[in-house]
C-alpha cells in the first residue's frame, strides 16, 4: 500500500510531467519548434537527469518514475527541435 508521501510525490510528478505533453504534441503536429528555446531544453534536460539520478540514490520511486518520463518527453522535444530546425526561422 502506498503511503501519503509517495502518493503526494506521484501526484506532483504526474502534473509536472504531463505539462510537457501539449508542447510535445504541438511540436510534432506543427513540425516546428521555433518557440522552444534550445538552451532551456538543454538546461532542463540536464536538471531532470540529475533529479533522476538523485531519485536512484534515494531509491525513491516517485522521483525516478516521473523524472524518467519527463526526461524522455523532453529528449523527444529536443530531437523534434533538431529535426524541424529548418522550420524554426
Amino acid at each position: 500500500m502506498l503511503d501519503f508521501v509517495t502518493i503526494l510525490g506521484l501526484a506532483a510528478g504526474t502534473l509536472t510531467t504531463s505539462a510537457f505533453l501539449p508542447q510535445m504534441i504541438k511540436t510534432w503536429q506543427s513540425k516546428s519548434a521555433k518557440d522552444v528555446s534550445f538552451s532551456m531544453l538543454i538546461t532542463f534536460i540536464i536538471g531532470v537527469f540529475l533529479w533522476f539520478l538523485y531519485g536512484i540514490c534515494l531509491q525513491s520511486s516517485p522521483i525516478i518514475l516521473t523524472n524518467g518520463i519527463t526526461l524522455f518527453f523532453n529528449i523527444i522535444i529536443l530531437l523534434l527541435k533538431i529535426k524541424y530546425r529548418k522550420n524554426s526561422g
